[in-house]
């Protein structure tokens, strides 16, 4: 249930040049539109809306009654109206790993944020494998993970103010790999679980392969909404949630402290577990700034288990990720994952072990390759599609950009016509909402960022103009 007077707020000022009814509708399209209003909630009455607003219940049943039509909302009698998408939504999204090797040459991928392996990992390679000699006695099969790569992992918290003992971290095999085992330990089948919206497409299906029921948490133009957060541990009792609080994907958003805080107390009032994606942490473009503390750094009991991988600071191929929580959980989750890969590889632990010991080196210089493409990107989405708008990202490696018009699914359509790949913004929605939204990655280099952007305006002229021949790939360059 939305309240009267949590919509008013989300509408702000709402009111346009033409008929109230029609200024309402279409304000309330867009909160549905961009995710703000999550799918199957419930509205206020005609009548209680029109007193909060001000305005004459004629302008809010005309206002409900045009949505209706459209499709955005769905009323039964003794149930009030409902939110809904012309579309239904969509049930079931991933986001593709695959490459598209089978496009034409010159076809360029902005479908996946990731940056091939630094310098570093010659060498790290080459010493874990003279390191491996000395393990080669065991079995192999060490479901907490190496204790010398726990204790490595245990004091890169304790640099961040985050005191952390060994018997607190268990290995796994990327993060992802650590948000199924976590959800497998966690969560039955019909729990409510909070998430963001937009939120990371590989965790989303992550949850729904967990059988959870979404609490959608949207993200707005200036991040988290706090106050929807509250009402939804409150209202909702998440079992368990789920955020990404620092350069979050795809938006880039990075939490305030005071934020974090309120958010560990809310987790903590509703009794939820708060699983903490710091995959991106790492990615801090300006790290002459200030920086929030992490989120365990506000736990008192426990609630805050912080989920880390090597995967977008150093290297996809490199399947090494980590969970920071209780000792007790630590030993649930070494116990569960027998039923899942028994355990990380030797030599993939040891090669993450000697790159932590150089990791300032390679984040120095993952920052400077990072910052000068962000601005690159930037600048071609300025110059060459000036009517989107997107926020700056401190760090992280993607850039949310909002178009004009919600039609991202057909754009990512058209510009693969163009050759380039993208993806749209309902692919990290919850409920297939977001389709104002691209997601675009700024790990290529300047050149192929700007060119991207170059075809990402064609497919917008291919729109507008209705075309739907396919360019010649031989006059590409």
């Amino acid at each position: 249930m939305v309240t009267s007077g949590e919509l008013a707020r989300l509408l702000g000022s709402w009111e346009g040049s033409g008929p109230g009814y029609a200024s309402l509708a279409a304000a309330l399209r867009v909160l549905v539109l961009d995710g703000r209003l999550p799918l199957r909630a419930r509205l206020p009455s005609e009548r209680e809306l029109a007193a909060v607003l001000g305005v004459s219940r004629t302008t809010t049943s005309a206002a409900y009654d045009l949505l209706r039509g459209e499709g955005y909302l769905e009323s039964r009698r003794g149930s009030g109206s409902r939110i809904a998408l012309p579309t239904g939504g969509v049930a079931d999204r991933e986001l593709t790993l695959q490459p598209h090797s089978g496009d034409a040459e010159g076809a360029i991928d902005m479908a996946v944020a990731a940056m091939p392996a630094p310098g570093a990992m010659v060498d790290a390679v080459e010493g874990a494998s003279r390191d491996l000699a000395g393990h080669l006695g065991g079995t192999g099969y060490d479901p907490f993970g190496l204790p010398s790569l726990r204790r490595a992992v245990a004091a890169q918290f304790d640099e961040r103010g985050v005191p952390t003992t060994e018997d607190q971290v268990v290995v796994t095999s990327g993060a992802q790999h650590g948000l199924t085992l976590l959800l497998d330990v966690l969560l039955a089948p019909g729990d409510p679980a909070l998430v963001e919206s937009p939120s990371y497409p590989n965790a989303l299906a992550a949850f729904r392969r967990a059988g959870a029921r979404f609490v959608p948490a949207p993200i707005g133009p200036a991040g988290w909404d706090m106050e929807h957060l509250a009402a939804a541990f409150r209202e909702q009792v998440p079992r368990v949630a789920y955020v990404l609080p620092d350069f979050q994907n795809p938006t880039g958003f990075l939490m305030a402290d005071d934020d974090r805080r309120s958010l560990v107390d809310a987790a903590g009032r509703a009794g939820a577990h708060l699983v903490v994606d710091e995959t991106f942490a790492l990615l801090d473009l300006e790290p002459w700034r200030p920086r929030p503390r992490p989120m365990a750094a506000h736990d008192r009991d426990g609630r805050v288990i912080t989920v880390g991988s090597m995967s977008k600071s150093f290297w996809g191929g490199l399947r090494v990720g980590w969970i920071r929580c209780s000792p007790p959980l630590v030993r649930r989750l070494a116990r569960a994952r027998a039923a899942i890969d028994l355990a990380t590889p030797v030599l993939e632990q040891l090669v993450t072990e000697r790159l932590l010991r150089v990791s300032g080196p390679v984040i120095d210089e993952r920052r400077r390759l990072l910052s000068e493409r962000r601005d690159a990107l930037a600048d071609a989405l300025r110059h060459h599609l000036p009517a989107w708008r997107f926020a700056m990202p401190r760090g992280g490696l993607c850039l949310w950009a909002e178009m004009e018009r919600p039609e991202a699914e057909r754009l990512a359509e058209a510009a693969a016509a163009e050759g380039v790949h993208v993806v749209p913004g309902p692919t990290f929605s919850p409920d297939g909402t977001l389709d104002r939204h691209l997601r675009l990655p700024f790990t290529q280099p300047p050149d192929r960022l700007e060119e991207a952007v170059v075809r990402l305006a064609a497919a917008e002229r291919r729109l507008r103009l209705g075309a739907g021949e396919r360019p010649r790939w031989d006059r590409i360059a």
